[in-house]
């Protein structure tokens, strides 16, 4: 007889056989008060072969076809977890899944950390996937380590490495980092990389990018200005967001009718979609001017992380530094007065151009109210052509 674990009970008796042997004693109370015993029918069971005789057909598989199979797994990982419960399986898969072959196609949803998740084994884990020339693990570890880690050099090395891979977020990262001259002073500006950089990202279908590029041929920021050119490209890049928002829709089965129903402004939508109730009135910068509940790009993994960590940390990046007001950026100042904050109400502050119009659609336009004179943290006055002191950047609304 078995057991629930599928063992055989000992053998009863003797030593010889192939059979098991298992009986049985019931005690059967009679009438008149006596107890008689009696015994079951006996029961054979099979002897079972012990796990040691038996062969190990997952240590004949080659280590090629495993590798294979591990490569495909990890280009189809939907989560971190995903990944990792095939490294704790056995010694075996945990060494073959660290091959650079294996680290070097994983899914970019493999590297969808969250901040409060952080760890020596993920930072470990990430730098293992960049080593194997991952270019999403090499701008993720980037931006972790310039931003979070404060490690400028090593951050901006791994997002360049991305670059040249032609990773596009990474190509506009690092034009927003010169046009900022984050990680140096203010004179570590160089506009002129940062439009070429926002160019390639552009070429490459970065819609931030090519948004970025449309401000900068209209203000003549770092290139001659060319105002027609400069609202081709922002035409383009909102027609870019329609169709990505579009193509969203149609996976995610949100109706389209919660999308591209008309209502103008400033009336919200009567009926706003679950997904679109946190937004105030205006979504997608293309048509939020007409009343269309389109929602906002999904946030990339590693701004996510970034605007996590910074929160956990009470929102603030360090003594006078400020994030980014639009809520997908994350990034934080790396020196004093950084960013550029709005010209008409002086109360937010972006990276760049592309933050700036995003949040501008998205939730500043309903809250921004013009001031004649306002004050930064510090209580630092602005000057009365609405520049500020210490060398802070005003941003005109469009």
């Amino acid at each position: 007889m078995r057991t629930r674990g599928g063992v055989c009970y000992p053998r009863v008796g003797g030593s010889g056989g192939g059979d098991v042997c298992c009986q049985r004693k019931r005690k059967k109370e009679l009438p008149g008060g006596e107890r008689t015993v009696c015994r079951k029918r006996n029961r054979f069971s099979p002897e079972t072969t012990t796990s040691s005789s038996a062969p190990d057909s997952f240590d004949a598989l080659p280590d090629d076809l495993l590798i294979l199979i591990l490569s495909k797994l990890s280009a189809t990982a939907n989560t971190p977890a995903d990944f990792i419960n095939v490294l704790i399986t056995c010694k075996r898969l945990n060494g073959l899944s660290l091959h650079s072959l294996v680290l070097s196609k994983a899914n970019p949803k493999a590297f969808n950390l969250k901040a409060k998740n952080w760890s020596e084994s993920a930072h470990r884990f990430l730098k293992l996937c960049a080593d194997a020339g991952n270019t999403e693990a090499c701008y993720t570890l980037g931006m972790i380590r310039f931003y979070c880690l404060q490690n400028r050099g090593s951050g901006a090395s791994l997002m360049a490495k991305a670059a040249i891979g032609s990773h596009a977020p990474a190509l506009y990262s690092l034009a927003v980092i010169q046009f900022n001259g984050s990680g140096g002073s203010k004179n570590d500006k160089d506009l002129r990389a940062g439009v070429a950089l926002c160019a390639r990202a552009a070429f490459l279908g970065h819609i931030d990018a090519l948004r970025e590029l449309g401000h900068c041929l209209q203000d003549g920021y770092g290139v001659r200005q060319n105002i027609t050119e400069g609202r081709r490209f922002l035409v383009q890049a909102n027609a870019r967001e329609l169709a990505a928002v579009l193509s969203s829709a149609a996976v995610s089965g949100i109706p389209m009718r919660h999308l591209l129903t008309w209502t103008p402004l400033p009336h919200p939508h009567p009926h706003p979609h679950p997904q679109l109730r946190h937004l105030t009135g205006s979504g997608c910068p293309l048509l939020s001017d007409f009343g269309c509940n389109v929602p906002a790009p999904e946030v990339h993994p590693a701004n996510r992380f970034l605007g996590e960590w910074f929160a956990a940390r009470n929102g603030s990046p360090g003594p006078g530094l400020r994030l980014c007001s639009h809520v997908g950026c994350g990034r934080p100042e790396t020196r004093r007065h950084e960013f550029r904050r709005c010209s008409v109400c002086g109360a937010v502050n972006y990276c760049s151009r592309a933050c700036q119009a995003l949040d501008w659609k998205l939730r500043h336009k309903a809250e921004c109210t013009a001031v004649e004179r306002w004050a930064d943290e510090e209580g630092e006055g602005a000057d009365g052509d609405g520049a500020v002191n210490d060398g802070d950047d005003v941003m005109a609304e469009s």
